[in-house]
């Protein structure tokens, strides 16, 4: 059995979820936040839900306030924002850390499989979040942890961690990569 499986999360009304339940599926797990320029990949990320859910998708989404202190809402400000903006009918989970003492379990496993292997350079925030993390950070690069907002992990059906999206990743090359997946 994968390790992934063996971790758990919290869903909104802080039961723990244990991602046993997703056996068999691709996962897209994803940090989010409600006020960020990443934030209109909330449409393609339903999108993609609608499209592929019933082939095998679920969407873990797990809000972040980390990053630019982008999520400030509560879980069901957030999810109320999420529903009345992008129409979402995945399952949000609880507001989490991604990095740092407090970061979910979860997130250690994830990163420990899959580093940071940069931004994607045809994307107009690329020069922005390499400045400001590079100032904040010379060495952010060699690191694995999440940069920020909107990066995601895909699991595949047996549970391996097989791919990193950073934010400024093409959503339609997410999507293209999942799709190979179900």
């Amino acid at each position: 059995m994968s390790k992934i499986y063996e971790y758990s999360i919290l869903d909104s009304d802080a039961k723990e979820v244990s991602l046993g339940k997703f056996k068999g599926k691709v996962m897209l797990i994803v940090n989010t936040a409600t006020g960020c320029g990443f934030t209109p990949q909330y449409a393609p990320l339903e999108e993609m839900y609608e499209k592929y859910h019933d082939k095998g998708l679920e969407i873990i989404d797990i809000p972040c306030n980390q990053f630019g202190g982008q999520a400030p809402g509560s879980d069901e400000e957030i999810h109320t924002f999420c529903t009345l903006n992008y129409d979402t009918k995945f399952e949000q989970y609880k507001k989490s850390d991604v990095n740092g003492a407090k970061e979910l379990p979860l997130y250690t496993y994830l990163k420990s499989q899959k580093k940071f292997e940069g931004f994607n350079p045809e994307n107009k925030l690329t020069p922005i979040l390499e400045d400001m993390l590079g100032k904040a950070d010379p060495d952010y690069a060699s690191k694995p942890d999440i940069k920020w907002n909107f990066t995601k992990f895909v699991v595949d059906r047996d549970g391996n961690v097989v791919k990193r999206f950073e934010p400024t990743a093409d959503m339609a090359e997410v999507e293209k990569f999942v799709a190979s997946l179900l």
